[in-house]
């Protein structure tokens, strides 16, 4: 027996925290009565969302996407404009994937997609602190001053923000990070009074973006996931 999130979450469905929003929703019906959070389930059980019934949980499956510039991450979006899943690396996949964190329209770079409820989770969820580094390039070159700020910890929405900055060339450099707060970077870096011209992930955890090209997949080793989880 597993909670009916989890379930959810592992049927590719969706994430599990979109889940929990689901039932809180009370979208979710087990075995034809409403489901409450911490409710549990088998899989002889027959759990729907919005009235359609669950698919149950496939072969779990991992990938990379470098994600290009200008398209968005979401399954929906009402002005229909281009997402990650019109790419034709990704629609050829022909799964139903479920993409690990954002990344803005206008930043590129590592996504990582899977139908893994738990991976998602585990990515995700603040209290696990996975490190995300990313390639930066600003209008100004980055100061001592700046590094120290962002080391020690600045204030965003009532919330302290912690960054590390590496590999510094001028207005280029690396930031790693261990939250994923809407285009956390992009502001903190613009309240420091720096214009980025430049997002792109490189690396979350241990799993690396390497050489692959711009709107490619590339599915993620059985080796990379057991040192992720």
């Amino acid at each position: 027996m597993e909670r009916v999130q989890k379930i959810i979450a592992n049927s590719g469905f969706c994430s599990r925290r979109k889940a929990e929003e689901l039932i809180e929703r009370g979208e979710v019906r087990l075995n034809g009565g409403l489901v409450k959070l911490g409710d549990k389930a088998g899989l002889e059980d027959k759990i729907t969302v919005s009235g359609v019934p669950l698919n149950k949980p496939t072969k779990k499956v991992y990938f990379i996407l470098n994600k290009p510039k200008g398209i968005l991450v979401t399954k929906d979006d009402p002005k229909n404009r281009r997402t990650i899943y019109n790419l034709r690396s990704v629609s050829a996949l022909n799964l139903n994937l479920n993409y690990v964190g954002r990344l803005d329209a206008m930043s590129e770079g590592l996504l990582i997609l899977t139908n893994d409820g738990d991976l998602i989770q585990k990515l995700t969820h603040p209290k696990y602190r996975k490190t995300k580094v990313y390639q930066v390039r600003t209008e100004s070159s980055i100061k001592k001053a700046d590094i120290t700020n962002l080391k020690s910890g600045m204030m965003i929405d009532g919330r302290r923000f912690f960054a590390k900055i590496s590999n510094i060339k001028n207005n280029t450099f690396c930031v790693s990070i261990q939250e994923g707060r809407n285009r956390i970077i992009r502001r903190v870096l613009e309240k420091l009074g720096h214009k980025v011209y430049f997002l792109k992930r490189i690396s979350m955890a241990n799993i690396k973006l390497g050489d692959l090209k711009s709107g490619e997949v590339r599915e993620i080793s059985g080796e990379e996931i057991g040192q992720l989880m």
